[in-house]
């Protein structure tokens, strides 16, 4: 088995691979290109049997001095941002953004970011791969 770059006459068995998975989201548009390495794994007859794909995604941070102004000016103040922040990033060419809230502030800012537009997805469970 070995491991090599994608090709475009892969496509049709990714899309099987995936159709067999039964995921509930769509097969990914490889021609994006925020899709930044597209490997894929053949068997000893050079045929597709598994495939890692990466799209580039948003980590955004948020700061805040607690201590200015009113919690209504400040909320106030998060909206313009968010909304100047996801023009700037479409125009960027990204679809999504995400947000990792601290423990103590998830219930009450979560409640925060809903009313933004942002959704709680706990569908899917997050893990993470540090690069040493």
């Amino acid at each position: 088995m070995s491991v090599r770059l994608y090709r475009d006459e892969d496509l049709g068995a990714l899309q099987r691979m995936h159709a067999k998975q039964g995921f509930e989201y769509e097969f990914p548009n490889l021609n994006d290109p925020l899709f930044i390495s597209k490997l894929v794994m053949e068997d000893c007859h050079g045929e597709p049997v598994m495939a890692g794909l990466a799209r580039l995604t948003c980590e955004t941070y948020l700061l805040i001095d607690p201590g200015v102004d009113s919690p209504r000016e400040r909320y106030a103040r998060l909206r313009r941002l968010g909304q100047a922040g996801e023009e700037h990033l479409r125009q960027c060419g990204l679809v999504d953004a995400h947000a990792w809230l601290p423990p103590r502030i998830a219930k009450r800012f979560g409640r925060r970011l809903s009313g933004l537009g942002w959704l709680r997805d706990d569908r899917w469970a997050p893990y993470c791969k540090r690069f040493a």
